[in-house]
């Protein structure tokens, strides 16, 4: 399976998301959202919303991935030090309440700034 030509197929049904093709692999961006990209290699696929991303072994569960980061039922909860990002959690709504996936974090950051968290979300895939 061609991952980045099932993407291309599918993003045609979404004409205000934003399809970019890049030297590692493909981006897309919602009109208000974060961007979800998807890269590979002959051993796995990454997937990333932003700074969070996940290594997957098989294209169907890197798809899987890729189209829940576009959904509306994915949240990227994003904390800041400063201006600078430093951990992304990925949050799926489960009965009406938002749950932790997965956390992404860097090691060294501004500790010492003002921290806040914001919140981004994708609803270009409704369900």
């Amino acid at each position: 399976m061609d991952v980045y030509q099932e993407i291309r197929e599918r993003i045609k049904k979404y004409p205000n998301a934003l399809l970019t093709e890049e030297s590692y692999g493909l981006s897309v961006t919602p009109e208000g959202g974060f961007t979800v990209w998807i890269a590979s290699n002959d051993k796995y696929y990454s997937v990333g919303f932003e700074g969070w991303h996940e290594d997957f072994d098989s294209a169907e569960e890197a798809l899987e991935c890729f189209a829940w980061g576009l959904s509306n039922k994915c949240r990227l909860k994003i904390y800041n030090k400063g201006t600078n990002s430093y951990k992304w959690v990925t949050q799926s709504l489960e009965n009406d309440e938002w749950e932790n996936v997965s956390t992404t974090c860097l090691l060294f950051f501004a500790f010492w700034k003002k921290s806040n968290i914001i919140y981004k979300q994708n609803n270009l895939i409704t369900s």
